[in-house]
């Protein structure tokens, strides 16, 4: 039997510097505990189980005080683990769905009801790939009742073809993980040229997490140089995440060193309110706590 995969930090370093009260990191994953919550059998590696406590002693080291936590297809369309994660956290958790792509009308009613506030697609080849895109855009007509946004995690070469697609949803959508572009191609690239341009399109947000996964090696300069760019053009589009605890990576990244990353990404603190609290408080809907 396969060892499982240790994907994150087992002692992040603390952050240099305090974040703003109410800061969010708007991507994360749980993983079990297995034994509870049951690994999909069309998952591609095996974690060891990352649950909600630690999830949550992670948060109160970095000092964050809300959290988007993101199906992982490690659960697959399951989503009873991050609904539980979302019941212990007092309203200071929410949650992203995984959901087949003719998903019920009542599910996703009930999903809005326990504290979802969107539904994630991947066009990752290593997560699935494949999605009918207009039966995507369909989707979105039956989430805008709910309040529901759509999330989406494509490859960079995607941008050019998916583009002209998401800016026809009907809810807000959400770019994963900086448009996976390739950071060492720096700022004029086609791909990152694309990614912005979509990101002018009304109803477009985008997430400056994976500073780490588009440029793989501490500490990420070409990757803060792309967030910051992004941050200083869309501020009022931009949230931030850990993507904790980081799974199908080139290495195990520590948490506290991309916690002091933000402050290069956003060297202005009113900047670092809007990514960290504002835009998350009107993107997600939390509760006033």
């Amino acid at each position: 039997m396969t060892q499982p995969i240790l994907t994150y930090h087992p002692n992040p370093s603390h952050p240099d510097r305090q974040l703003p009260p109410l800061a969010c990191d708007s991507h994360v994953h749980v993983f079990g505990p297995a034994d509870r919550f049951a690994y999909a059998s069309s998952r591609n590696f095996t974690p060891v189980d990352a649950p909600k406590a630690r999830l949550f002693d992670l948060h109160r080291h970095l000092g964050i005080g809300r959290c988007v936590i993101v199906q992982s297809a490690v659960h697959g369309m399951d989503n009873r683990v991050v609904e539980d994660a979302i019941a212990a956290g007092q309203g200071r958790y929410l949650g992203v769905a995984l959901v087949p792509i003719d998903v019920a009308d009542g599910e996703l009613q009930r999903l809005a009801s326990v504290g979802f506030r969107a539904v994630r697609f991947n066009f990752m080849p290593h997560l699935g790939g494949a999605v009918d895109t207009q039966a995507l855009l369909a989707l979105t007509q039956r989430l805008a009742p709910l309040q529901m946004h759509l999330q989406v995690h494509f490859p960079s070469a995607m941008v050019h073809n998916l583009a002209p697609v998401l800016v026809q949803s009907a809810v807000p959508v959400v770019i994963d993980h900086m448009g996976r572009v390739d950071a060492q191609l720096g700022p004029q690239h086609a791909d990152f040229v694309a990614l912005c341009e979509l990101l002018g399109q009304p109803g477009m947000h985008v997430k400056v997490s994976g500073i780490d996964r588009i440029d793989p090696s501490p500490p990420y300069t070409a990757g803060l140089l792309l967030a910051r760019h992004l941050v200083e053009r869309f501020p009022t589009q931009c949230v931030w995440g850990t993507d904790w605890p980081h799974p199908n990576h080139t290495h195990v990244p520590d948490d506290g060193a991309l916690v002091n990353a933000i402050w290069q990404m956003a060297p202005d603190e009113d900047v670092r309110q809007q990514v960290l609290v504002n835009n998350p408080q009107v993107l997600y809907r939390f509760a006033n706590h």
